[in-house]
């Protein structure tokens, strides 16, 4: 009889999902990580005679699935959550956001900001996000001290605001951070130019140049609402979408943010160009955006991914609010109660958000050799039975406050409800210093 393999961890579930291999739920099975990397996904009984673990944890009321990837944040916006709220967007932006990042956005805001917005996400299950904001390098600090994986987009916009004096200034910043972690086992950085309402041609195509050149992703608001698509025609003569075309924006690299605006010629220059959608159904309802018109893109070819947006417009950073609502709207929206079945859904929250984010030979599914970032959800209560189909249950009755477990390449972020790497009593401290300043 051969000596049992060693491995670090070994996890025994009720339930794995997978999701590659697709629609798939592996019952009472375990897997095994080593050294940071998946290296089997097997029957608990072989399990038990085919590895020699370091720490076995037994989940029998629980499912195994990756780490949920949340494509859209702003991460330091929870210190502005419910600060301006049943508002549209213009005016939710323009007199009430702006004139409080004008005053209050600074290194320590964004840091303590950043934070307490990982806790809220590993705690819900999100190992991965994808963060839109300014003093990136206080960003990549927080989740490289979380031990979370994360993409920073480092914001470009015409204007200055505390974060950076214009164009040139964002750029500059962003591609030193760039430098700064380019080979960051967690840490991702790329451009996060702002909106195409908030900047002119001159830095979209610079944007587009250097983005060619180092082989770096775009991360963008676009197509968010109607008055958006109205201003572009009334000023450029043409929709955003196709005048980021016409200045080189658009690429497999391309993470379009939003698009509730879209017609039959957006849906083209998508498909044509590779480029991604995430889609934020709460925020795009909060501020009464409009519908991403989910099932006619991923019909179409295009890979639609999920985020939250930020705390300040959702207000929560739940990712299983997001599923359950995404899926929802595609079938309200569509027309069709077969779109976004539960499986796809779950496949949007983990390895098509990993696909948009260039992460997805890394992340996203339960597959040998991949990371190990994984969460387990509890589904033993009382809402949650019984269990018939339980990717349905994930979906459909589950939320953030079930999951009990979370991984990032092997290493624990929470167990058994208790964070592991971030101090939650010292963020929810700092959060209520802020509210007092900001009164």
């Amino acid at each position: 009889m051969p000596s049992p393999e060693p491995t670090s961890l070994l996890i025994k579930a009720r339930w794995i999902i997978p999701v590659e291999p697709a629609q798939r739920v592996f019952e009472n099975c375990a897997l095994a990580i080593s050294d940071g990397v998946i290296q089997a996904v097997v029957p608990q009984r072989e399990a038990e005679k085919r590895f020699q673990a370091d720490t076995t944890i037994n989940l029998g009321h629980h499912v195994l699935l990756p780490g949920l990837v949340n494509a859209h944040s702003h991460a330091a916006m929870s210190l502005l959550r419910g600060y301006a709220d049943d508002l549209p967007l213009k005016t939710w932006l323009e007199q009430h956001i702006w004139p409080a990042e004008s005053r209050w956005l600074s290194e320590d805001f964004v840091r303590d900001g950043t934070g307490l917005a990982m806790a809220e996400m590993v705690k819900t299950g999100t190992t991965c996000f994808a963060d839109m904001y300014y003093f990136g390098e206080q960003v990549a600090q927080a989740a490289q001290q979380a031990r979370m994986r994360c993409h920073v987009a480092f914001s470009v916009l015409d204007f200055a605001t505390p974060g950076g004096s214009g164009p040139d200034d964002y750029i500059r910043k962003g591609l030193a951070l760039r430098d700064e972690y380019r080979n960051n086992d967690l840490i991702q950085v790329g451009f996060g130019p702002h909106a195409p309402y908030t900047l002119s041609d001159e830095p979209l195509r610079k944007i587009a140049m250097l983005a060619n050149e180092t082989d770096t992703a775009i991360h963008i608001h676009l197509h968010e609402t109607a008055q958006e698509v109205a201003d572009s025609i009334a000023k450029y003569g043409m929709r955003p979408l196709e005048r980021l075309h016409k200045l080189g924006l658009l690429t497999p690299s391309t993470q379009c943010v939003h698009m509730t605006q879209i017609n039959d010629s957006d849906t083209q220059l998508l498909r044509d160009s590779g480029a991604h959608v995430v889609h934020c159904p709460t925020a795009n309802l909060k501020l009464a955006s409009g519908f991403c018109p989910v099932h006619a893109l991923q019909s179409a070819g295009i890979n639609v991914a999920l985020g939250t947006g930020g705390a300040a417009s959702n207000n929560a950073l739940d990712m299983f609010s997001e599923l359950r609502l995404a899926a929802l709207l595609a079938k309200g929206v569509s027309g069709d109660a077969t779109a976004l079945d539960a499986h796809a859904a779950l496949r949007m929250a983990t390895l098509d958000g990993a696909r948009a984010l260039g992460l997805d030979n890394t992340i996203g599914s339960l597959e040998v050799g991949k990371s190990a970032d994984l969460i387990a959800v509890d589904l033993s209560h009382t809402g949650a039975q019984p269990v018939h189909q339980p990717a349905s249950q994930l979906v459909y009755t589950a939320s953030g406050q079930h999951v009990s477990h979370a991984w990032v390449a092997g290493r624990a972020l929470m167990l058994s409800g208790q964070l592991q790497t971030l101090n939650e009593r010292e963020l929810t401290g700092k959060a209520r210093w802020w509210q007092e300043q900001m009164k």
